[in-house]
Protein backbone atom coordinates (compact mmCIF):
# COMPACT_ATOMS: atom_id res chain seq x y z
CA UNK A 1 0.00 0.00 0.00
CA UNK A 2 1.40 3.13 -0.82
CA UNK A 3 2.55 6.08 1.22
CA UNK A 4 0.25 8.91 1.43
CA UNK A 5 2.00 12.20 -0.74
CA UNK A 6 2.95 14.90 2.02
CA UNK A 7 0.81 17.97 0.90
CA UNK A 8 2.51 20.70 -0.90
CA UNK A 9 -0.20 23.21 0.54
CA UNK A 10 1.83 24.38 4.24
CA UNK A 11 -0.87 23.83 7.20
CA UNK A 12 -3.02 26.71 7.96
CA UNK A 13 -1.46 27.30 11.03
CA UNK A 14 1.99 27.48 9.29
CA UNK A 15 0.24 30.28 6.76
CA UNK A 16 -0.77 31.98 10.06
CA UNK A 17 3.10 32.31 11.14
CA UNK A 18 4.41 33.52 8.22
CA UNK A 19 2.15 36.30 8.04
CA UNK A 20 2.66 36.67 11.69
CA UNK A 21 5.42 39.12 11.72
CA UNK A 22 4.51 41.74 8.85
CA UNK A 23 1.25 42.17 10.36
CA UNK A 24 2.35 42.79 13.77
CA UNK A 25 5.04 45.37 12.33
CA UNK A 26 1.78 46.52 10.93
CA UNK A 27 0.11 47.25 14.01
CA UNK A 28 3.35 49.04 15.52
CA UNK A 29 3.40 51.08 12.71
CA UNK A 30 -0.42 52.56 12.88
CA UNK A 31 0.10 52.82 16.59
CA UNK A 32 3.71 55.35 16.09
CA UNK A 33 1.30 56.80 13.03
CA UNK A 34 -1.34 57.84 15.17
CA UNK A 35 1.32 59.20 17.77
CA UNK A 36 2.77 61.17 15.25
CA UNK A 37 -0.35 62.88 14.15
CA UNK A 38 -1.33 63.70 17.98
CA UNK A 39 1.46 65.35 18.21
CA UNK A 40 1.40 66.99 15.00
CA UNK A 41 -2.10 67.29 14.22
CA UNK A 42 -1.13 68.91 10.71
CA UNK A 43 0.01 65.28 9.84
CA UNK A 44 -2.56 62.61 8.79
CA UNK A 45 -2.24 59.53 10.53
CA UNK A 46 -2.74 57.68 7.49
CA UNK A 47 -0.29 59.81 5.82
CA UNK A 48 2.26 58.97 8.63
CA UNK A 49 1.71 55.11 7.99
CA UNK A 50 2.96 55.41 4.73
CA UNK A 51 5.79 57.40 5.20
CA UNK A 52 6.79 55.13 8.07
CA UNK A 53 6.56 52.28 5.20
CA UNK A 54 8.58 53.99 3.08
CA UNK A 55 11.35 54.18 6.18
CA UNK A 56 10.47 50.24 6.97
CA UNK A 57 11.57 49.57 3.04
CA UNK A 58 14.59 51.75 2.45
CA UNK A 59 16.06 52.27 5.87
CA UNK A 60 19.55 49.63 6.47
CA UNK A 61 17.90 46.61 9.06
CA UNK A 62 14.28 47.54 8.51
CA UNK A 63 14.89 47.23 4.37
CA UNK A 64 15.96 43.50 5.33
CA UNK A 65 13.22 42.88 7.28
CA UNK A 66 10.74 44.52 5.24
CA UNK A 67 11.98 42.59 2.34
CA UNK A 68 11.52 39.06 3.70
CA UNK A 69 10.68 38.03 7.00
CA UNK A 70 7.95 40.65 6.96
CA UNK A 71 7.10 40.27 3.50
CA UNK A 72 4.25 37.61 3.63
CA UNK A 73 1.95 39.72 6.66
CA UNK A 74 3.04 43.21 4.66
CA UNK A 75 1.56 41.87 1.01
CA UNK A 76 -1.63 40.56 2.98
CA UNK A 77 -2.17 43.76 4.50
CA UNK A 78 -1.62 46.13 1.72
CA UNK A 79 -4.52 43.37 -0.15
CA UNK A 80 -7.10 41.89 2.38
CA UNK A 81 -7.04 44.50 5.08
CA UNK A 82 -7.13 47.17 2.15
CA UNK A 83 -10.73 46.16 0.95
CA UNK A 84 -11.85 45.80 5.12
CA UNK A 85 -10.79 49.28 5.68
CA UNK A 86 -12.95 50.17 2.52
CA UNK A 87 -15.90 48.38 3.57
CA UNK A 88 -15.77 49.85 7.22
CA UNK A 89 -15.27 53.23 5.17
CA UNK A 90 -19.21 53.27 4.40
CA UNK A 91 -20.13 53.86 7.95
CA UNK A 92 -18.48 57.54 7.42
CA UNK A 93 -20.79 58.16 4.48
CA UNK A 94 -24.41 59.52 5.18
CA UNK A 95 -26.86 59.34 1.77
CA UNK A 96 -28.73 61.88 4.07
CA UNK A 97 -26.33 64.52 4.50
CA UNK A 98 -24.90 63.73 0.90
CA UNK A 99 -28.60 64.49 -0.34
CA UNK A 100 -28.71 67.88 1.88
CA UNK A 101 -26.38 69.34 -0.49
CA UNK A 102 -29.26 69.64 -3.03
CA UNK A 103 -29.02 68.24 -6.94
CA UNK A 104 -27.55 70.83 -8.39
CA UNK A 105 -24.49 70.54 -6.41
CA UNK A 106 -24.55 66.89 -6.65
CA UNK A 107 -24.14 67.32 -10.29
CA UNK A 108 -21.69 69.38 -9.97
CA UNK A 109 -19.02 67.72 -7.82
CA UNK A 110 -20.03 63.99 -9.91
CA UNK A 111 -19.18 66.52 -12.95
CA UNK A 112 -16.06 67.80 -11.09
CA UNK A 113 -14.83 64.19 -10.33
CA UNK A 114 -15.93 62.76 -13.81
CA UNK A 115 -13.76 65.70 -15.31
CA UNK A 116 -10.37 65.41 -12.93
CA UNK A 117 -10.68 61.02 -13.43
CA UNK A 118 -10.34 62.02 -17.14
CA UNK A 119 -8.08 64.78 -17.03
CA UNK A 120 -5.73 63.32 -14.93
CA UNK A 121 -5.72 59.74 -16.70
CA UNK A 122 -5.24 61.56 -19.91
CA UNK A 123 -1.90 63.60 -18.22
CA UNK A 124 -1.04 60.21 -16.88
CA UNK A 125 -0.98 58.55 -20.51
CA UNK A 126 0.94 61.93 -22.20
CA UNK A 127 3.35 61.09 -20.08
CA UNK A 128 3.37 57.58 -20.99
CA UNK A 129 2.72 55.83 -18.21
CA UNK A 130 1.24 52.40 -18.50
CA UNK A 131 -2.87 52.49 -18.71
CA UNK A 132 -3.04 50.49 -15.18
CA UNK A 133 -0.99 52.56 -13.52
CA UNK A 134 -2.13 55.77 -15.08
CA UNK A 135 -5.84 54.29 -14.24
CA UNK A 136 -5.12 53.98 -10.62
CA UNK A 137 -3.51 57.82 -10.30
CA UNK A 138 -6.92 59.04 -11.98
CA UNK A 139 -9.46 57.13 -9.22
CA UNK A 140 -7.00 57.76 -6.76
CA UNK A 141 -6.71 61.69 -7.54
CA UNK A 142 -10.24 62.16 -8.14
CA UNK A 143 -12.24 59.99 -5.69
CA UNK A 144 -10.36 59.17 -2.08
CA UNK A 145 -7.03 58.61 -2.31
CA UNK A 146 -5.39 55.55 -1.26
CA UNK A 147 -8.46 53.87 -0.48
CA UNK A 148 -10.25 53.80 -4.15
CA UNK A 149 -6.90 53.23 -5.50
CA UNK A 150 -7.13 49.55 -3.47
CA UNK A 151 -10.85 49.63 -4.57
CA UNK A 152 -10.04 49.92 -8.64
CA UNK A 153 -7.02 47.88 -8.08
CA UNK A 154 -8.90 45.03 -7.27
CA UNK A 155 -11.97 45.03 -9.82
CA UNK A 156 -9.09 45.50 -12.43
CA UNK A 157 -6.78 43.06 -11.52
CA UNK A 158 -4.07 44.80 -11.56
CA UNK A 159 -1.04 43.23 -9.30
CA UNK A 160 -0.85 45.10 -6.28
CA UNK A 161 3.07 46.24 -6.82
CA UNK A 162 1.36 48.27 -9.39
CA UNK A 163 -0.16 50.08 -6.77
CA UNK A 164 2.79 51.19 -5.14
CA UNK A 165 3.92 54.25 -7.40
CA UNK A 166 -0.05 56.00 -7.17
CA UNK A 167 -0.35 55.36 -3.57
CA UNK A 168 3.25 57.37 -3.01
CA UNK A 169 2.04 59.75 -5.35
CA UNK A 170 -1.54 60.60 -4.10
CA UNK A 171 0.08 61.07 -0.65
CA UNK A 172 2.61 63.22 -1.96
CA UNK A 173 -0.10 65.38 -3.50
CA UNK A 174 -2.40 65.23 -0.74
CA UNK A 175 0.40 66.29 1.73
CA UNK A 176 1.51 69.39 -0.69
CA UNK A 177 -2.16 70.21 -0.52
CA UNK A 178 -2.08 70.56 3.48
CA UNK A 179 0.30 73.27 3.22
CA UNK A 180 -0.67 74.95 -0.09
CA UNK A 181 -3.91 75.71 0.08
CA UNK A 182 -4.26 77.63 3.25
CA UNK A 183 -1.46 79.49 2.15
CA UNK A 184 -3.88 80.83 -1.03
CA UNK A 185 -7.13 81.59 1.00
CA UNK A 186 -5.91 85.61 1.81
CA UNK A 187 -4.69 85.87 -2.10
CA UNK A 188 -7.77 84.53 -3.00
CA UNK A 189 -9.98 86.64 -0.70
CA UNK A 190 -11.96 83.01 0.19
CA UNK A 191 -14.19 82.90 2.31
CA UNK A 192 -14.24 80.05 5.41
CA UNK A 193 -17.12 78.12 3.40
CA UNK A 194 -15.61 78.37 -0.06
CA UNK A 195 -12.42 77.45 1.08
CA UNK A 196 -13.92 74.02 2.45
CA UNK A 197 -15.81 73.47 -0.28
CA UNK A 198 -12.41 73.57 -2.22
CA UNK A 199 -10.71 71.32 0.25
CA UNK A 200 -13.35 68.77 -0.16
CA UNK A 201 -13.42 68.98 -3.58
CA UNK A 202 -9.84 69.15 -4.22
CA UNK A 203 -8.13 67.23 -1.81
CA UNK A 204 -7.59 63.59 -2.26
CA UNK A 205 -7.48 61.96 1.13
CA UNK A 206 -10.27 62.37 4.20
CA UNK A 207 -7.56 62.86 6.77
CA UNK A 208 -5.91 65.47 4.10
CA UNK A 209 -8.98 66.85 3.84
CA UNK A 210 -9.86 67.07 7.22
CA UNK A 211 -5.63 68.59 7.99
CA UNK A 212 -6.47 70.85 5.37
CA UNK A 213 -9.99 72.64 5.90
CA UNK A 214 -9.67 72.93 9.33
CA UNK A 215 -7.06 75.43 9.44
CA UNK A 216 -9.88 78.12 8.08
CA UNK A 217 -12.10 76.89 11.16
CA UNK A 218 -15.26 74.56 12.02
CA UNK A 219 -17.67 76.07 9.14
CA UNK A 220 -14.96 75.55 6.56
CA UNK A 221 -14.42 71.84 8.17
CA UNK A 222 -17.91 70.97 7.72
CA UNK A 223 -18.81 71.94 4.14
CA UNK A 224 -15.48 70.41 3.25
CA UNK A 225 -16.54 67.02 4.80
CA UNK A 226 -19.32 66.81 3.51
CA UNK A 227 -18.19 67.53 -0.20
CA UNK A 228 -15.30 64.90 0.49
CA UNK A 229 -17.95 61.75 1.22
CA UNK A 230 -20.26 62.97 -1.80
CA UNK A 231 -16.89 62.02 -3.71
CA UNK A 232 -16.08 59.31 -1.65
CA UNK A 233 -20.38 57.96 -2.43
CA UNK A 234 -19.11 58.02 -6.25
CA UNK A 235 -16.69 55.32 -5.16
CA UNK A 236 -19.34 52.07 -5.56
CA UNK A 237 -20.35 53.47 -8.94
CA UNK A 238 -17.00 54.20 -10.29
CA UNK A 239 -15.66 51.31 -9.36
CA UNK A 240 -18.52 49.61 -10.53
CA UNK A 241 -18.66 50.67 -13.90
CA UNK A 242 -14.45 49.90 -14.33
CA UNK A 243 -15.42 45.98 -12.77
CA UNK A 244 -18.23 45.38 -15.38
CA UNK A 245 -16.31 47.02 -18.39
CA UNK A 246 -13.45 44.61 -17.08
CA UNK A 247 -15.62 41.87 -17.22
CA UNK A 248 -17.04 42.49 -20.29
CA UNK A 249 -13.42 42.16 -22.33
CA UNK A 250 -12.54 39.47 -20.12
CA UNK A 251 -11.82 36.22 -21.51
CA UNK A 252 -14.65 33.86 -21.78
CA UNK A 253 -12.39 31.09 -21.27
CA UNK A 254 -11.26 31.87 -18.03
CA UNK A 255 -12.44 32.73 -14.76
CA UNK A 256 -14.84 36.14 -15.01
CA UNK A 257 -14.01 38.81 -12.53
CA UNK A 258 -17.58 39.16 -10.01
CA UNK A 259 -19.89 41.85 -11.47
CA UNK A 260 -19.59 44.13 -8.54
CA UNK A 261 -17.02 42.52 -5.98
CA UNK A 262 -18.31 41.93 -2.46
CA UNK A 263 -16.22 44.54 -0.50
CA UNK A 264 -17.38 47.14 -2.88
CA UNK A 265 -21.20 45.61 -2.14
CA UNK A 266 -20.48 45.94 1.91
CA UNK A 267 -19.19 49.58 1.42
CA UNK A 268 -22.85 50.31 0.07
CA UNK A 269 -24.95 48.40 2.87
CA UNK A 270 -22.33 50.04 5.43
CA UNK A 271 -23.12 53.81 4.00
CA UNK A 272 -26.89 52.42 3.77
CA UNK A 273 -26.83 51.30 7.68
CA UNK A 274 -25.28 54.76 8.68
CA UNK A 275 -27.94 56.80 6.36
CA UNK A 276 -30.71 54.99 8.68
CA UNK A 277 -29.45 57.16 11.42
CA UNK A 278 -29.77 53.94 13.38
CA UNK A 279 -26.14 53.76 14.58
CA UNK A 280 -24.96 55.34 18.07
CA UNK A 281 -22.14 58.00 17.80
CA UNK A 282 -20.30 55.62 19.93
CA UNK A 283 -20.96 53.07 17.31
CA UNK A 284 -19.57 54.97 14.56
CA UNK A 285 -16.47 56.19 16.66
CA UNK A 286 -15.59 52.91 17.10
CA UNK A 287 -15.95 52.19 13.43
CA UNK A 288 -14.10 55.06 12.96
CA UNK A 289 -11.11 53.72 15.19
CA UNK A 290 -11.52 50.12 13.15
CA UNK A 291 -11.10 51.91 9.91
CA UNK A 292 -7.81 53.97 10.65
CA UNK A 293 -6.50 50.53 11.69
CA UNK A 294 -7.37 48.72 9.32
CA UNK A 295 -6.15 51.56 6.44
CA UNK A 296 -2.83 52.31 8.57
CA UNK A 297 -1.59 48.61 8.08
CA UNK A 298 -2.77 48.61 4.70
CA UNK A 299 -1.04 51.51 3.87
CA UNK A 300 2.45 50.83 5.90
CA UNK A 301 2.30 47.34 4.08
CA UNK A 302 1.94 49.35 0.58
CA UNK A 303 4.64 52.31 1.77
CA UNK A 304 7.19 49.27 2.84
CA UNK A 305 7.04 47.71 -1.14
CA UNK A 306 8.26 50.95 -2.25
CA UNK A 307 12.39 51.65 -2.97
CA UNK A 308 13.33 55.38 -3.01
CA UNK A 309 16.19 54.95 -5.20
CA UNK A 310 14.25 52.66 -7.73
CA UNK A 311 11.09 56.04 -7.39
CA UNK A 312 13.59 58.11 -8.22
CA UNK A 313 15.08 56.22 -11.03
CA UNK A 314 11.91 55.44 -13.06
CA UNK A 315 9.48 57.85 -11.47
CA UNK A 316 10.27 60.87 -12.87
CA UNK A 317 7.90 61.43 -15.52
CA UNK A 318 5.17 60.10 -12.82
CA UNK A 319 5.91 62.64 -10.64
CA UNK A 320 5.60 65.01 -13.30
CA UNK A 321 1.81 63.70 -14.47
CA UNK A 322 0.98 63.84 -10.74
CA UNK A 323 1.71 67.20 -10.30
CA UNK A 324 -0.12 67.99 -13.29
CA UNK A 325 -3.11 66.62 -12.32
CA UNK A 326 -2.94 68.39 -9.02
CA UNK A 327 -2.95 71.51 -10.52
CA UNK A 328 -5.84 70.94 -12.89
CA UNK A 329 -8.17 69.57 -9.76
CA UNK A 330 -7.29 72.16 -7.69
CA UNK A 331 -8.29 74.44 -10.63
CA UNK A 332 -11.39 72.12 -10.74
CA UNK A 333 -12.03 71.55 -7.35
CA UNK A 334 -11.77 76.25 -7.02
CA UNK A 335 -14.28 76.79 -9.70
CA UNK A 336 -16.64 74.48 -8.13
CA UNK A 337 -16.53 75.65 -4.93
CA UNK A 338 -17.02 79.35 -6.35
CA UNK A 339 -20.10 77.96 -8.13
CA UNK A 340 -21.23 76.34 -4.99
CA UNK A 341 -20.61 78.62 -2.40
CA UNK A 342 -21.59 82.27 -3.80
CA UNK A 343 -19.69 85.89 -2.48
CA UNK A 344 -21.31 86.93 0.36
Amino acid sequence: MPLPRPSSQPPAGGAALRLLPGLLGCAAAVGLALAVHAALPALPAMTAAVVLGLLAANLPGAAGWSAGQGRAGLDFAGKHLMRAGIVVLGLKVSVVDVLGLGWPALLLITAVVLAAFAGTYGISRLFRLPPPVSLLIATGFAICGASAIGAMAAVRRIRQQDTVLPIALVTLCGTLAIGALPLLVGPLGLAPETFGAWAGASVHDVGQVVATAQTAGASALAVAVIVKLTRVLLLAPMVAAAGLHHRRGADGGGQRPPLVPLFVLGFIALAALRSTGWLAPEVLAAAAVVQDGLLGMALFGLGSAVRVRQLLHTGTPALLAALASWLLIAALGLGAAVVLIPAG
